[in-house]
């Protein structure tokens, strides 16, 4: 199926590796041209090294703090000087620490914020301009499952996403006109770093091994096994691609079944 991506630009947060990295070479592999950010430079250059190997797309590199605003602005700008716009956001961000009510301070509150709701604000202002130019464009927002079912010992993931699904599903509405088209993906367990950081803090906890942590986490997944990262950015290659037309405002989780909830 031709998903209609050759030639569109795509800006992917933390794409250094986990479920970024993946989304941005799944984008590649369809042809699209990407700009990928981290904060680590040797780590991001040779992502992009890898992702030009594997699909011949092009690849802009650019470090970064995404939760800084300065230098979203200058990772937009750069993006569209290089590339001539932006067709496709994905919004994502590594998740705040671990932590429960009692453990967390006022500043962790903040720094939550900053990182994974302020982030997805400070993008979309920088390039939703450049989308209205092009005739329209997507919008992409990495959150949890959490936003649908909270996770223990999450609180601040817990409160930071639900503002990005809050956000999300105005501009959704407000961006409908200008044929940009906003959604939501949740990750479930899907094996990357952070869910190795999870369990750790979980063994940790409960007095467990890692991989008995592991057990346990599976163990809630109807399918019997954690994700994996293609298997994630297949579901965000879609909704990034000309035939998710009509489709937006949504929340989509990508879990094995986790999630419970009907909606």
């Amino acid at each position: 199926m031709d998903l209609g991506l050759k030639d569109k630009v795509a800006v992917v947060g933390a794409s250094s590796k986990g479920l970024g990295r993946a989304i941005a070479l799944g984008l590649a592999k369809e042809g699209a041209k990407v700009t990928i950010c981290a904060r680590s430079e040797d780590v991001l250059k040779e992502t992009a090294d890898d992702i030009r190997q594997q699909t011949g797309s092009e690849v802009f590199a650019i470090p970064i703090d995404i939760s800084q605003p300065e230098q979203v602005e200058s990772l937009i700008g750069k993006s569209i000087s290089h590339f001539g716009g932006i067709d496709i956001l994905v919004n994502n961000a590594g998740g705040p620490r671990a932590g429960r009510f009692d453990d967390l301070t006022a500043e962790d509150y903040e720094t939550a914020v900053n990182l994974n709701l302020m982030s997805t604000i400070n993008l979309c202002r920088a390039a939703v301009p450049s989308m209205r130019t092009r005739g329209g464009g997507r919008i992409i927002n990495l959150t949890s499952v959490s936003v649908k079912q909270p996770v223990d010992g999450l609180m601040l993931s817990n409160m930071a996403r639900t503002g990005v699904i809050g956000f999300a599903k105005t501009l959704a509405s407000e961006l409908a006109s200008d044929k940009i088209l906003v959604n939501n993906v949740c990750p479930g367990i899907i094996f990357t770093d952070r869910i190795q950081q999870l369990a750790t803090v979980r063994a940790e906890e409960a007095g467990i091994t890692f991989d008995e942590a592991i057990e346990k986490m599976t163990a809630d997944i109807p399918l019997g096994r954690i994700g994996d990262t293609e298997e994630f950015a297949n579901m965000v290659v879609f909704l990034a691609s000309e035939k998710a037309s009509y489709i937006t405002g949504t929340t989509i989780q990508i879990d094995g079944g986790m999630v419970r909830s009907l909606l």
